[in-house]
């Protein structure tokens, strides 16, 4: 072990590229752990990455704390350390009795010296210093790219929003022209952003239609959109209910339609056979009012906790009955709960296999709940 410390010494330092152990010793224990180096107030520190393979936790430590927590942990938790600096790559074996084999490799060639910054600058799909029009007319950028201090969280979230889109763009069908509708529009931040970004930026052929019910705002977005020469960029005033205006829609958006509208958004994308459902939903009152369980009764008795056990139970049925139409769905964070409370996004992809879920069906017995989804989805009666 003296050996180790000896190594671990002379290696790390500002020229240290990473230092990651594995091998987990333990079911329950940590399964990785990564180290990098930072610079924290002016001074070298060097910051641990554990994971337990659902959270990841982080600390900083100075070279003597993380020589000896690193050679504590091998002993304890990990059975293989690799180490890598612009100079060395070292990687160290311990066996079941505590021997301790080494091997440490000049690299050949020039390494690259690593990133001390605490906070990396984040590449986002938009580039921050790149100024983009509807941005800067609505007021997230200014006219030289620069974000504006109290729209960075529009900023952040629109990117993060692009970012959904990209992992699902393999999905579509990139051969003809394809059609995308976003329900509830609004002032249309992610619906311009869309356009741009598979229009402009990727060059795909397609269509976006917004749909609200704003007048006002369908006009503002309208002129915005003529402004910047966005042919395929339609706003039309209208209800998710009866909208009729398209027979082949590829992917659905549909971002804080309040309570049941969400549900109506969603039967209509299922309807269309669209590859790709977005939804954040918003407002869930309906299973509020139903909810009837003598088990949960001392969970429900309390006003703001039935209502957020209500909310969350309306989307992971939603979830469960999009699953049973064919699709994959995920259930993912859209933004970070302090900045709203309503951060779900439902990601659903077509996968064409229909199949009814018994337990989704006891699920909503047991909550004495008919949820207006699988109603429209049903055909159970008056949605």
């Amino acid at each position: 072990m003296e050996e180790l410390k000896k190594v671990l010494i002379d290696c790390i330092n500002s020229e240290l590229l990473r230092v990651v152990l594995s091998g987990s010793r333990r079911k329950d224990g940590p399964v990785k752990l990564k180290v990098r180096p930072v610079m924290l107030q002016g001074s070298l520190k060097f910051q641990m990455a554990v994971s337990d393979g659902k959270k990841e936790f982080h600390f900083n430590y100075g070279k003597e704390e993380l020589v000896d927590e690193l050679i504590r942990r091998l002993c304890e938790d990990f059975r293989q350390l690799y180490l890598e600096n612009t100079s060395y790559q070292v990687t160290a074996l311990m066996s079941k009795k505590g021997k301790v084999t080494i091997k440490k490799k000049k690299i050949q060639g020039e390494k690259k010296a690593p990133e001390l910054e605490h906070n990396r600058t984040k590449k986002y799909l938009l580039a921050e210093g790149c100024a983009v029009p509807f941005l800067v007319d609505l007021g997230v950028q200014t006219p030289d790219g620069r974000t504006v201090h109290s729209r960075y969280d529009k900023f952040r979230q629109i990117n993060r929003f692009l970012e959904f889109i990209e992992d699902v763009r393999p999905s579509l069908d990139e051969d003809r022209k394809l059609t995308v509708i976003d329900f509830g529009c609004g002032k249309s931040y992610l619906t311009f952003a869309m356009y741009y970004y598979l229009k402009i930026q990727k060059g795909m052929d397609i269509r976006i239609i917004g749909l609200d019910l704003k007048e006002d705002v369908i006009d503002n977005c309208s002129a915005l959109a003529r402004k910047y020469g966005y042919e395929d960029l339609i706003f039309l005033k209208g209800d998710i209910a009866s909208f009729e205006g398209v027979d082949q829609v590829d992917m659905v958006v549909t971002l804080h339609a309040c309570d049941t509208a969400t549900d109506y958004a969603l039967q209509k994308a299922v309807a269309w056979n669209a590859k790709v459902i977005l939804s954040v939903p918003c407002c869930q009152h309906e299973l509020n009012g139903q909810m009837r369980s003598e088990i949960l009764e001392p969970l429900f008795k309390y006003g703001l906790i039935r209502e957020r056990i209500a909310a969350l139970a309306t989307d992971a049925l939603r979830a469960g009955l999009l699953e049973e139409a064919g699709y994959n769905v995920q259930i993912l964070e859209f933004i970070d709960m302090e900045h709203t409370p309503k951060n779900i996004l439902i990601r659903g992809v077509k996968n064409g296999k229909k199949q009814k879920d018994e337990k989704l069906k006891a699920c909503m017995e047991f909550l004495g709940v008919e949820p207006t989804l699988d109603k429209l989805l049903n055909a159970k009666g008056e949605a």
